[in-house]
């Protein structure tokens, strides 16, 4: 799936742009403006459809945005969530993984045979799970980077192998049961107090708050364009209320759950990588250009591997968050549609298909969406195959945005 025609651009760019006087200072409404011309949408169309969809819902069935139901939506969004933000990195070298669901699988089978059958502590087993992942990545990877096969092949192979060895490691019971007591059993289950949700929430707002001011002061300094002193305010704002909502609504019920916290923290890590590492803005080059990336002196089979490594660690987090949320893991853990939730996810929420172009946020916003649908399908008591049509539909529009957003690049001479 690589190809060589999208320029890389990290998502932190795509908003900083040189004013027409010369100051490097764009309003919110011109950069606005300029982002409809060159089909720079970003997160909007993910945020309106996610609020569309929020309010068809609650106005068929008024439980929807209940403080019960956004509370479990959340919890069953952070296993393929996981999942998700691993996909995001590999889509980002515009190749494709079709083994995450398989890895998440094994991984979990892994962690359930080691611990109940062997009696390895919790923290223990899960790193071996982890490292496991991390492996199979690896491997997967060097068969791609260093012998040229296809990731879609190799990944695919890898789909139906590591099911099989998951089947294996299930032998001869096919479920393991894990104890309700205990790390493993308890990440998904305990939430935080009402107290301690606040204080992360306001803790995290601040320090979003002082990143932007740091930033805005080191690319003033350095003569760099930056975004408007309105348009920072705005952004710090939106989050303070965003976080507020989430927090007021999530100690309504019984907390925030910790397992969301999990998602949040990979989510904002792996974007920290992306845009201020120089391993991160290496997965863009590669992705956006492989032989340009390759005469600036990036070792991009390296890159290439560890990418894929870090796609089936991930993988194995979102199976070792699965068999904690259902205390087991079994023959289908990590089977159904969790590979199609979750590269759907990381595809709806704007991560380009064709490399180059998208960020970890994405996954979170894509899980929310199809989260979204599947509360929303539960409650109103709908077959599963409209639930399937429905994810089908709007995967298509995403798709179909990206197609959109690429012309319109291409128009304006950023392609």
């Amino acid at each position: 799936m690589s190809t060589s025609t999208t320029s890389p651009e990290p998502p932190a760019g795509d908003s900083i742009q040189t004013g027409p006087g010369g100051d490097g200072r764009l309003s919110p409404l011109t950069a606005m403006r300029r982002r409809l011309r060159t089909g720079e949408l970003g997160a909007w169309p993910v945020i309106i459809g996610l609020i569309v969809i929020w309010v068809v819902f609650q106005s068929l069935n008024d439980r929807f945005l209940s403080p019960q139901n956004l509370s479990n939506l959340t919890l069953q969004i952070v296993a393929t969530g996981t999942i998700s933000v691993g996909v995001v990195l590999v889509l980002l070298l515009g190749e494709i993984d079709l083994s995450v669901g398989s890895v998440a699988g094994v991984a979990a089978a892994a962690l359930a045979v080691l611990t109940v059958r062997h009696g390895w502590g919790d923290v223990a087993a899960i790193v071996a799970a982890l490292l496991l992942g991390a492996a199979i990545g690896a491997v997967q990877g060097t068969v791609f980077a260093r012998l040229g096969v296809p990731a879609f092949v190799v990944t695919l192979a890898g789909n139906i192998g590591w099911q099989g060895l998951q089947l294996y490691l299930l032998k001869p019971e096919g479920t393991i049961n894990l104890p309700y007591t205990g790390f493993i059993g308890e990440v998904t289950h305990v939430n935080l107090g009402r107290g301690t949700g606040w204080l992360i929430g306001v803790l995290a707002v601040l320090a979003y708050a002082a990143a932007v001011l740091v930033d805005r002061r080191r690319r003033t300094a350095a003569g760099l364009p930056t975004r408007s002193l309105t348009g920072s305010l705005l952004r710090v704002a939106g989050l303070a209320v965003l976080v507020a909502v989430t927090v007021a609504v999530l100690n309504a019920w019984q907390g925030v759950p910790a397992a969301l916290l999990i998602l949040l923290f990979l989510v904002v890590v792996m974007d920290l990588v992306l845009r201020r590492t120089r391993y991160g803005r290496s997965i863009f080059a590669v992705g956006g250009n492989v032989e340009a990336a390759r005469r600036a002196g990036i070792n991009v089979a390296l890159i290439r591997i560890s990418v894929f490594a870090l796609t089936s660690m991930l993988a194995a987090l979102g199976g070792i968050l699965t068999a904690s949320r259902g205390y087991a893991a079994g023959q289908s853990t990590g089977a159904a549609d969790t590979l199609l939730v979750a590269i759907a996810a990381a595809v709806i929420g704007g991560v380009s298909l064709f490399g180059g172009r998208g960020s970890t946020y994405g996954a979170l916003l894509g899980s929310l969406v199809l989260g979204s649908i599947t509360s929303g399908m539960f409650l109103l008591q709908l077959d599963s195959s409209v639930r399937f049509m429905i994810t089908a539909a709007v995967l298509l529009a995403a798709v179909i945005l990206d197609s959109l957003s690429r012309r319109g690049r291409r128009s304006s001479g950023r392609a």
